[in-house]
């Protein structure tokens, strides 16, 4: 080290750039065991002196723990091996130069703490980063700095240890990706086989294609030849693809040509139908045509839309007419209903078959015949109008089979039938009686109230027809 005062090219000499020596701290007790030195607690707490108006040098430590400078400016630095001698110091004050000394240590600080950031942001440079801390501990012993160098060859022993694990970590993580990305490769080339080889959903598969092209794209980590490979299988299969999907379409511009003959001989057909007025048979030959058609494909885009507007002309003019007819009918239809319901209200009043059911049923058979006549009502009316005549059918129905029973003859001789077997049972039981059989004449009494409920029942019906 030369006994001049330690500047390089550029760098202000002390003179010019050496801040105000701050003032010495007054002694204070020793710290007791594990507490912080009076020094690093003065950085901590104590305030700031004032800025001088001169450059003032800030410092990551404080040079003054771990140096001196002797009456011959002689600079020395305290390790853990003793003490020994940094430079020299000859152009100011004591203070000034333990200050130049400390920002060179404070320097190798700020490198070491680099690769210590480094070595955690970036592990895949763990083996550079761990020979640039090989080479700046080899540099500690005769590093010209004053500073803690102890501790400073502790962290960059730490990076040089830390750095294999890093390494082996990184190494082990990019196998990790390189495989993963070789997976999905491969998963994506899978795929695109099999589009090649059997997808004919032209339009989704092309479309699929070129996403898995935007994905491949973005797969980083391979190695080249591995990269080719999965590559050539990618592109062999999107070959493929593109050869079946031409050919297909090749297929269909042959095809086209006879589509359109289908459908010129189609068109003819329905014209020759537009006319009809056979609606319900020439509407099912219309149904039929339109499934011929679909079924026919495409033919060529000009000749196609040109087809099918004489086509749907065609069928227009059809069901055109076919849809006037029907409102023709409608209103007709509409005329009869209004009939049917005036001609209930007529006969509603007249048909009442408990004051005459002669009557009652002469005006029903008029209304029917009439109501026949007048013809077809809209189906949705036809219930409701339905429902009202059958009620007055139902209604003269009913007192005609209501009147039968009341003079059904053989419905009488059943109730007297059953008054004959109460006498029998009856008598049965007074004889049982007088003979002493009491459990006979109780049975018999029993069977004879029975069959006398039911011949009150029978009597009740026909009475009641």
């Amino acid at each position: 080290m030369s006994d001049q005062s330690p500047t390089t090219p550029g760098e202000a000499t002390p003179e010019a750039s050496a801040p105000t020596p701050a003032p010495t701290p007054a002694p204070t007790p020793g710290p007791r065991p594990g507490a912080p030195s009076p020094a690093a607690l003065a950085r901590k707490v104590a305030p700031r002196p004032a800025a001088a108006p001169e450059t003032r040098i800030v410092r990551a430590s404080d040079p003054s723990e771990w140096g001196r400078i002797d009456e011959n400016g002689s600079v020395f630095v305290r390790t853990s091996d003793g003490e020994r001698q940094v430079g020299s110091w000859q152009a100011g004050a004591p203070e000034e130069g333990l200050a130049h000394f400390g920002l060179r240590y404070d320097d190798m600080v700020a490198e070491v703490a680099l690769l210590e950031a480094r070595l955690q942001s970036h592990p895949q440079d763990a083996k550079k980063t761990r020979a640039s801390a090989e080479s700046l501990a080899a540099q500690l012993p005769t590093a010209a700095a004053v500073g803690d160098l102890d501790a400073l060859g502790t962290r960059l022993a730490a990076v040089v240890e830390r750095s294999g694990a890093v390494e082996v970590e990184a190494r082990q993580r990019k196998d990790e990706e390189r495989a993963a990305a070789i997976a999905r490769k491969e998963a994506l080339a899978a795929e695109a086989e099999e589009i090649g080889e059997s997808s004919t959903q032209w339009k989704a598969a092309g479309d699929r294609l070129r996403e898995i092209l935007d994905e491949w794209k973005t797969i980083r980590g391979i190695d080249r030849k591995t990269d080719d490979a999965l590559w050539k299988r990618f592109s062999k299969a999107r070959e493929a693809f593109n050869r079946r999907r031409g050919s297909h379409f090749a297929d269909l511009d042959r095809n086209r040509a006879s589509v359109k003959r289908v459908k010129e001989e189609l068109v003819e057909r329905a014209e020759a139908l537009s006319l009809s007025t056979d609606w319900n048979d020439t509407a099912t030959a219309f149904r039929r045509l339109m499934d011929e058609w679909k079924a026919a494909g495409r033919a060529p885009r000009e000749a196609d839309d040109a087809l099918w507007k004489r086509f749907k002309a065609a069928q227009d003019t059809f069901f055109d007419a076919r849809h006037a007819a029907a409102a023709e009918r409608d209103a007709e239809f509409e005329g009869n209903a209004d009939a049917k319901e005036a001609l209930l209200a007529d006969y509603a009043g007249r048909i009442d078959p408990e004051k005459n059911l002669a009557a009652a049923r002469s005006a029903l058979r008029e209304l029917q015949t009439r109501w026949e006549e007048i013809g077809k009502v809209p189906r949705e009316k036809m219930g409701q109008l339905e429902g009202r005549i059958r009620a007055l059918e139902k209604s003269v129905s009913d007192a005609a089979d209501a009147e039968w029973r009341r003079t059904d003859p053989e419905a009488k001789a059943r109730a007297a039938q059953f008054w004959v077997r109460v006498d029998d049972f009856e008598e049965q039981a007074a004889k049982a009686e007088a003979a002493g059989k009491s459990k006979d004449a109780e049975k018999a009494r029993a069977q004879a109230v029975q069959w006398k409920e039911w011949a009150q029942a029978a009597e009740k019906a026909v009475d009641t027809r």
